[in-house]
This record gives C-alpha cells, sequence and structure tokens, in this order.
C-alpha cells in the first residue's frame, strides 16, 4: 500500500526544472552584443548626415562647438573631430550604463536574474526602435540615452553565470561570457558596415516624414536581435537564483561609487579599484589604436578591420580555450596578474612598434592580457561574493567599467595628440604596475 501511494506520488509530482545551461546564457550575451555594436562603424557618416540636416544649430552644434575646441587643445585637427564624436556619443552610453548597471544588478538579487533580464532587454529594443525613426539629432540621442540606462543586462547575465556554476569552474564560465562578447563585436560591427549601404529613402523617399533616415536599416537589424532576444530569454532562460538567496538579497546603494566602498568584502573593493584602473588604460589604448595604425604604418579602413578581427578572434581563443585551461593549473589571482602583465607588454611593444611584426606582437599580447584579466576579475569578484549578492557586486563591477569607458577615449586623446603615441603608450605600460602591485596582493579565494 505504501509502495503504491509512493509511486503515485512519484507519477504526480511536477518534474524538476532543467537547470540553466551556459549556452543559453552564451546566446542572451551574443545577440545582445550583436545588436549592441551594430552602431560602432557608421558614427562617421551619420555625423555627416546629422550636420547635411540640421547645420550648426541646436543640440548638434552645441556638441560640435565643444568637440571642435577640444580637437583645438589637442591639436588633432578636423580629422579628430568625426572620431571624438563618435567617442562622445559611446561615452553618453557609458555613463548611463555607469549609473544604471548596480540598480538593475542590485534588482536581480531581489526579484531574479529573468525577470529583470526580460524588462532591460525590452527597454533596449525600445531604444533601438527610437533610433529607426530618429531623423532628428535630438531623438538619436534620447534613444542612446535610454538605451545606456536600460543596459543592466550585461551585469545580470553575468550574475547568471555565476548562479548556474561552480566556484571551481567559475572562471570557464566568465570565459565564456568573454567569447560573447568578442563574437559580439566582431558580428555586429561587420553588419552595421554592410547594412549602411542600404537607405530606405533611396526608393522611399517619403519615409523621411516619419522619421525613417539613411541607418533606418541597421537600427531595424538592432531592434530585431533585441526582439529575438527578448523570445529566446522567455522561452528558455529558466531563473538561476534560488528563492532563498532572493530573501536574504543585500538591499542596493543607489549612487554607485558608494556601492562600491559599501561593500564590505576588501578583497572585492581592491578588484574592482584594479579592474577600473585597467579598464581605464585599455579603453584609452582600444580608442586610439586606429590612428596608431593609420599614423605610424599608414593603414586603410580595410586594413584597421583585419586588425580588429585579428583581435577578436585572438580573445575568443583566450578566454574560451586558454583560461578553461590555465585557470585550473594556477588559479584565477596568478591568471590575473599575468594578465595585467601580458597588457603592459602589449603597450610597450605596440607603442614602440617599427615594423608590423611587432606591432601585431603586441595586438597579440593586447588579446592574452584583456583575454585573462577580464576572465580572472570577473571570477575573482564573484568569488569573494556571497550568494546573495552576485547580482549587486558584478553590477558594480560592469558599472565601473561603463565609467572607464565613458573616460578613457577622451583622456586618451587628450594624451595621445599632446605626448604622442610613445607617451600615451608608455605612459599607460608604466600606469598598469599599479593593478600588477594590486593583484599581487590578493588571495586567492577559498572553493
Amino acid at each position: 500500500m505504501t509502495t503504491a501511494a509512493s509511486s503515485a506520488t512519484t507519477a504526480t509530482a511536477a518534474p524538476a526544472p532543467k537547470p540553466l545551461s551556459l549556452g543559453v546564457i552564451f546566446l542572451t550575451l551574443y545577440i545582445d552584443l550583436i545588436g549592441f555594436s551594430i552602431i560602432f562603424p557608421l558614427f562617421p557618416a551619420m555625423l555627416e548626415y546629422y550636420l547635411g540636416r540640421e547645420g550648426h544649430g541646436g543640440l548638434l552644434g552645441w556638441m560640435l562647438a565643444n568637440i571642435e575646441a577640444l580637437a583645438r587643445l589637442t591639436g588633432g585637427g578636423g580629422s579628430y573631430i568625426p572620431v571624438l564624436f563618435g567617442g562622445v556619443i559611446g561615452s553618453l552610453y557609458s555613463l548611463l550604463q555607469f549609473l544604471f548597471a548596480p540598480y538593475w544588478g542590485g534588482l536581480s538579487d531581489r526579484l531574479g536574474r529573468r525577470r529583470v533580464l526580460l524588462v532591460t532587454v525590452a527597454g533596449i529594443a525600445f531604444s533601438y526602435l527610437l533610433w529607426v525613426f530618429s531623423g532628428s539629432f535630438w531623438l538619436f540621442i534620447l534613444a542612446r540615452l535610454f538605451g545606456g540606462a536600460m543596459s543592466g543586462n550585461l551585469s545580470v547575465a553575468t550574475a547568471a553565470v555565476a548562479d548556474v556554476t561552480s566556484r571551481e569552474n567559475r572562471a570557464k564560465g566568465m570565459g565564456l561570457v568573454g567569447v560573447a562578447f568578442g563574437l559580439g563585436f566582431i558580428t555586429g560591427p561587420a553588419i552595421g558596415g554592410l547594412m549602411s549601404g542600404y537607405n530606405l529613402l533611396v526608393h522611399h523617399p517619403r519615409l523621411a516624414v516619419c522619421g525613417i533616415h539613411p541607418f533606418s536599416i541597421p537600427a531595424l537589424i538592432a531592434f530585431a536581435c533585441c526582439l529575438l532576444n527578448l523570445a529566446w530569454i522567455y522561452a528558455r532562460f529558466a531563473e538561476t537564483l534560488t528563492p532563498e538567496a532572493r530573501e536574504t538579497a543585500v538591499p542596493r546603494e543607489r549612487h554607485p561609487l558608494k556601492a562600491l566602498f559599501s561593500i564590505a568584502d576588501l578583497r572585492v573593493r581592491r578588484s574592482n579599484l584594479l579592474y577600473f584602473v585597467f579598464a581605464l588604460a585599455f579603453s584609452a589604448v582600444e580608442f586610439s589604436l586606429a590612428f596608431l595604425a593609420a599614423d605610424r604604418f599608414a593603414y586603410t579602413p580595410r586594413q584597421m578591420t583585419a586588425i580588429f578581427v585579428f583581435v577578436g578572434f585572438m580573445s575568443i581563443f583566450t578566454q574560451g580555450v586558454l583560461v578553461r585551461k590555465t585557470v585550473p593549473l594556477f588559479g584565477e589571482r596568478r591568471v590575473l596578474v599575468a594578465g595585467v602583465t601580458f597588457f603592459m607588454l602589449a603597450l610597450f611593444l605596440m607603442g614602440f612598434a617599427k615594423n608590423q611584426a611587432v606591432f601585431y606582437a603586441g595586438l597579440a599580447c593586447l588579446s592574452l592580457g584583456s583575454g585573462f584579466t577580464n576572465s580572472a576579475i570577473s571570477a575573482l569578484i564573484s568569488l569573494y561574493s556571497s550568494v546573495d549578492e552576485q547580482g549587486r557586486v558584478l553590477g558594480v563591477f560592469r558599472s565601473l567599467g561603463s565609467l572607464a569607458r565613458a573616460i578613457g577615449p577622451v583622456v586618451g586623446g587628450l594624451i595621445y595628440w599632446r605626448l604622442h603615441p610613445e607617451g600615451l603608450y608608455g605612459l599607460g605600460g608604466l600606469i598598469m604596475l599599479v593593478p600588477i602591485i594590486m593583484s599581487l596582493r590578493l588571495p586567492q579565494p577559498e572553493k
């Protein structure tokens, strides 16, 4: 009788939910980053379009007047203005990320990853829809600001990786996040550049009344990527945070910098500050790379594309293969030290390269350095933190990265045109001694 009742109970019991796989999170991030990076190759042409449409008046005129003043200050001249324009637009997005990433991360600790991802991806989709119809510059800026404010999905998805990986495999999981970044930043700009040649207004000029512009097709593709991601998350992204962890979540601090210093664990604070210094240098170098290659080796846009593809695939190999092999052997802390050291070497090689072989050796070290550093530091921060505050802590981590990406391009440009590439890259290499010393003082986490 007992056996029969037990059998009946087993037969009627709901099956246990299938754990969320890293593959689901990977595709979530990959689709998101394709849509995010589609806009990158379009900035110079967008500046030309809005200038032709609106002239030097209004919001665009005010921005350009300040950009031109900064260009004269740096000695970069008129050729610097289109690139700095792209840097300023990117900085606006990153600043909103800086302000809101801790909020979304903390909210996901209390409400769960899936619900917050659905809200943020839907918000980003709306920002791309605004971009589709942003025939006026102010509407385009509004779309970028709203998209930046809603872009908490990266920190939330990274927290989900921490939820579904064991402590021993945490760095491998974070390496998969890096692979998604690398693939997304290769695919997105390629699609944006390819689709930039298709202008709806050529065959349908009346659509301009609705705000359609020459870049509406790339915007539509970004919007479609977001809708696809939203459907994918709704159908396949199971909640990764247990109800018990949500009940014990730590209340969030509203101010991002206060959120950093409100973290009790000194190891987490040091790791975040270490990452900020690294990300600041990396974003400054990334921004100036096109200028360095053009000035020193007369690279064409096609050759520059080859550089970024090379760096992208090297980063994918580093985070998808090498990180998975080295962390179990040496631990996250040693891999972090190696990553920052590789990056320092890359800066000296690229900054003082006199031939393309040395330059590409520097690019290889750059990929190794960023791949090892990003995977190891995100894994360390996650391992140092308790289960109930993964979203909040990783939100602060992503927020500081956004702040670095907002500051780095402008600061890097100023130093580049004042001190030339040797000055920027040499100074960056020396500054890397700070995160190297900081990483040597970090303890290896218990597992």
